[in-house]
């Protein structure tokens, strides 16, 4: 369909659905098994525009920079753009933010740079452990679920996801970078799960229900920041 590939996959289902996967922008289908090719042709066509959008922000994904953690290098903290302040001395390693003007990293002098990039980890894993707690607490009696267990760890395609039958949420830690309404709506996102666990149309509706401006949310989280250098 004009330059765009798609793999078919047919399966017993009622409905089809597209995914546009990274890191190439692959479009993967998965229709109904009564369905011809000529019908699913149309239906990828129809979501064209869609598709593109899904591949121009994958390619906008790969343009992340190479974060050397230098002093002037600019890094995300909760949607925030801040400047890194680096010094040396002969005490324990530690980040911390010094109100919203500069991120202060000190490092030993022989610690090196995946050193420094573990110290940074640690410290966004930090920040997010100590939001997710009070916001699973307040959408809990809201959305009449429990979530019986919650985890962080580094996703490459996914900023959540949800085990409905162990009631368990993963969270991607690149949400520390994001805003915090951002790292909100995918809290909920993955909680509607235990409550529908298809993005169906009843998903989406409870979704509008409990967060109108989810939309508007998404498409921030989905927005890379442009650079993390000065200029």
């Amino acid at each position: 369909m004009d330059d765009v590939e798609a793999d078919v996959y047919r399966k017993r289902i009622r409905h089809l659905y597209l995914r546009v996967g990274p890191p190439d922008g692959r479009v993967r289908v998965s229709a109904p098994v009564h369905l011809d090719d000529e019908a699913i042709r149309k239906a990828v066509i129809k979501r064209m525009s869609w598709i593109r959008r899904q591949q121009e922000k994958q390619r906008r994904r790969g343009t992340e920079p190479d974060y050397q953690l230098v002093t002037g290098e600019r890094h995300y903290v909760e949607g925030m753009s801040i400047p890194l302040n680096l010094t040396t001395y002969n005490g324990p390693p530690t980040v911390y933010l010094l109100g919203e003007s500069t991120l202060e990293m000190r490092v030993r002098p022989d610690d090196d740079l995946p050193a420094r990039r573990d110290l940074l980890s640690r410290w966004y894993r930090r920040r997010l452990e100590s939001r997710v707690p009070a916001m699973i607490a307040a959408w809990e009696p809201v959305m009449g679920v429990t979530v019986a267990e919650w985890r962080i760890r580094k996703m490459k395609t996914r900023w959540g996801t949800c085990n409905c039958r162990a009631s368990r949420i993963w969270l991607n830690l690149e949400l520390a970078k994001k805003p915090v309404r951002c790292l909100e709506y995918v809290i909920v996102h993955e909680m509607a799960h235990l409550i529908e666990p298809s993005h169906n149309r009843r998903f989406w509706g409870i979704l509008d229900r409990l967060m109108p401006d989810w939309r508007t949310y998404r498409e921030e989280l989905n927005r890379f920041p442009d650079t993390g250098h000065e200029g």
